[in-house]
């Protein structure tokens, strides 16, 4: 019965909308619908009202900036979202079929860096007022930071509590000590850090490789869903970080950047988001079936922390030449 009801729901929800369904799939975190009026992705949304209203603006404001991106389509009734029988909301977006960024092509690359500078620009334009529910705390990086070393520890305290380790927690122990040197070293020198606010503005929020869509429509950026307005270079920080895990961290920057702007980057890059991730994924894991891919990732970032700090040596001498 739950598999019907799998199928069921996302027609019964797209039935709200003008358009004849011609069939419905599973994507990527979302149901995707063939129409009459092309594909359309039908997305679980669990944020307010006018939260989803100022998206649904902004994304045609960046339309009239020139900007390929996805749209919002409201409801025959004219609501922003449409409801399931268990009261969930889904919003409905277009879609773009294309090939994602190539993390291996370096053009892919520098082009999705530029559109999102172009991405930035066209927001500067915005002629209305910032909402607050899409403002960040300023020290939002600061806080993430100070709660994920705070699950370090837990983390450590809970395996070195294990009287039998596997492969993964005498690997992880072993490495614990230098990668949290790193991670208290980053935030004390982020504390340290003046606020720009300058440097602040409209943001995607998630921008990586799988975001940014070559299609015949135009290089798309999707997926909008965590837009806020807060430090603009964390969205450049979030694709280069991705670009350079998949790269070994060997490609070079050749982005021209303010002071403070590098500054801030090298705080996003500096911290072991990685090894903080993956000790974040066997906390919350059953550790009785912890899989071995875990082991295989840590090592991989181990293996990587060489080419990484010579990555951010490199990145720490472009900000001390621009001060």
């Amino acid at each position: 019965m739950e598999g019907i009801f799998m199928y069921i729901r996302p027609e019964q929800i797209a039935e709200q909308y003008e358009m004849e369904v011609k069939s419905i799939s599973k994507g990527r975190d979302c149901f995707l619908c063939e129409t009459d009026l092309g594909m359309r992705a039908l997305k679980e949304y669990r944020g307010s009202v006018e939260r989803a209203e100022f998206l649904a603006g902004m994304l045609d404001f960046l339309k009239e900036q020139n900007i390929v991106a996805e749209q919002i389509f409201y409801t025959k009734e004219g609501e922003i979202f449409a409801r399931d029988e268990e009261e969930q909301n889904y919003l409905l977006l277009s879609v773009f079929r294309g090939a994602e960024c190539d993390t291996k092509s370096r053009e892919d690359m520098v082009y999705a860096v530029r559109l999102l500078a172009g991405l930035h620009n066209a927001t500067e334009q915005y002629p209305d007022e910032v909402p607050e529910f899409v403002k960040m705390n300023p020290n939002a990086l600061l806080l993430l930071y100070e709660k994920h070393n705070r699950e370090l520890r837990q983390v450590r305290n809970y395996i070195r509590g294990r009287k039998q380790k596997n492969e993964f927690e005498e690997m992880f122990m072993r490495q614990f000590a230098g990668f949290f040197e790193k991670a208290q070293a980053v935030t004390e020198q982020l504390q340290n850090m003046e606020i720009c606010e300058e440097l602040t503005g409209f943001c995607h929020g998630d921008y990586n490789q799988h975001n940014v869509v070559f299609s015949r429509e135009g290089v798309a950026v999707v997926n909008f869903l965590n837009f806020s307005y807060q430090i603009r270079v964390s969205d450049l920080s979030n694709f280069v970080r991705k670009m350079m895990e998949k790269n070994n961290w060997n490609t070079s920057l050749g982005m021209e950047l303010k002071p403070q702007e590098l500054s801030y980057l090298y705080f996003y890059l500096a911290y072991p988001e990685k090894f903080w991730k993956i000790a974040n994924h066997y906390s919350h894991s059953h550790k009785a079936w912890l899989s071995g891919r875990n082991t295989e990732k840590l090592s991989k970032v181990v293996a990587q922390e060489g080419a990484r700090e010579h990555f951010l040596q490199t990145l720490a001498g472009k900000v001390e030449n621009r001060i």
